[in-house]
């Protein structure tokens, strides 16, 4: 990006029509939190979601952006360069929530891509590679988990018809929400799954507290620590609470305390980078006077360190197996995303365009995993972090201020400049 431009590009990035864009969206599922504080219960595939994307593609439109749409629904907006032919840079994120969500994660991302390519066009700023705005599905995994399945299909990571079977908790399966969507937007031409950009870049919120604590503007994220997900179901036997000695009990409750406080032990890391979370239980037949018969919870497993990741997660069965007393166990793993790194391309971009704005800038990992992380076999990846209050977030009271997200919707502007004009 030439000198000239950047003034022109930067103030082209209009923060009153971004933060207006994202309050707009933030209606779409709204809820109050415990602490009166705003937020957003948008699941994916759902009609509030389909009026979300609805009202982003108003807006692509409005601009002249070409929609297109693929086999798993996600959604591209793009902005062609003075080479139709060249590989395109891909930049956005995810217009899902969680059940208790907040109204900047994922959503901020998108719009923020969308403030830039208009930022772009309206400055007159030539680019000479097409630029895609992505919005992807179902990053969140609230609803049907796990999460990223969009960009794991794009990415051929694994096939799109891979979670066809899974189902929320009211019986819906992945696939009938997902045909049901598609027939919805028929409207909307289609395109191949999958692709070959020439690089990738996503803005999100930081979702910690690391750039407020350090009062700095930008993180510039330099990879993702991996992930594995599990499910562990625990059958015993139904008995009464007042008349079952227990030395018969098969209590599926107590081998529940028994496999997640040697799950603990396993996982005991002075350094505290280990990330170890028990974060979904399902007991049943759930009456306070009655012995629990099946007990269903969650692992959420995460280190930057693959040999670290790969040791204690392949320990995590055994170790259950080793506790427990009573019952029988099945340990299912659903997610496992080795860490990445981003490359240096896209990282230099970001560092090079804050610096170049006069914004305060580090580097640093991602604790939690994005769509960017399934990106990176396919093409030069990275992503941009602006500051969120406390480091709240999948929460009503995750904040980040207007400021906060123009300055990171300026370095995506510019950064998407650099990487499309190579």
């Amino acid at each position: 990006m030439s000198s000239s431009t950047a003034p022109n590009l930067i103030a082209a990035v209009d923060e009153a029509r971004q933060w207006d864009r994202l309050m707009q969206m933030a209606r779409l599922g709204a809820i109050t939190g415990a602490d009166g504080e705003p937020g957003v219960n948008r699941a994916c595939l759902t009609p509030l979601d389909r009026e979300a994307r609805r009202l982003l593609i108003s807006w692509a439109q409005g601009l002249g952006l070409t929609v297109t749409l693929d086999e798993i629904g996600n959604l591209f907006l793009r902005h062609e360069g003075s080479e139709a032919d060249a590989a395109p840079v891909l930049t956005g994120s995810h217009m899902d929530t969680q059940p208790n969500g907040g109204r900047f994660d994922g959503i901020w991302g998108v719009i923020a891509a969308l403030e830039a390519v208009q930022a772009i066009r309206e400055a007159g700023v030539a680019t000479r590679r097409p630029i895609e705005v992505v919005a992807w599905t179902n990053e969140e995994g609230g609803r049907f988990a796990p999460g990223c399945m969009g960009s794991m299909a794009y990415a051929h990571f694994k096939p799109s018809n891979s979670w066809d079977a899974v189902a929320d908790p009211a019986g819906v399966t992945f696939r009938q929400a997902l045909d049901e969507h598609l027939k919805a937007e028929a409207d909307l031409k289609r395109r191949p799954l999958g692709g070959k950009p020439f690089a990738y870049l996503e803005a999100h919120i930081e979702q910690g507290p690391r750039l407020e604590t350090e009062g700095k503007d930008i993180g510039v994220v330099t990879g993702i620590q991996g992930s594995r997900w599990f499910i562990v179901e625990l059958r015993g036997e139904t008995a009464h609470a007042g008349t079952a000695p227990l030395s018969l009990r098969k209590d599926a409750v107590q081998d529940m305390i028994r496999a997640i406080t040697a799950l603990n032990a396993l996982m005991t890391d002075p350094t505290d980078v280990l990330r170890f979370t028990v974060g979904q239980i399902e007991v049943l037949p759930n009456t306070s006077n009655t012995v629990a018969d099946t007990v269903r919870f969650t692992i959420d497993f995460r280190h930057p360190d693959k040999d670290m990741l790969i040791a204690n997660g392949d320990a995590i069965e055994p170790t259950i197996r080793s506790a427990i007393k009573n019952c029988e166990v099945t340990v299912t793993e659903r997610f496992h995303a080795l860490p990445v790194e981003f490359d240096a391309l896209v990282t230099d971009a970001v560092e090079d365009a804050a610096t170049a704005q006069g914004l305060s800038s580090i580097r640093m990992p991602s604790g939690a995993f994005h769509d960017a992380q399934f990106m990176v076999p396919l093409c030069p990846s990275g992503m941009i972090f602006v500051p969120c209050r406390k480091g709240v977030s999948h929460n009503p009271a995750e904040y980040s201020t207007p400021g906060q997200l123009a300055a990171g919707a300026r370095v995506l502007a510019a950064a998407l400049v650099e990487l499309a004009n190579r």
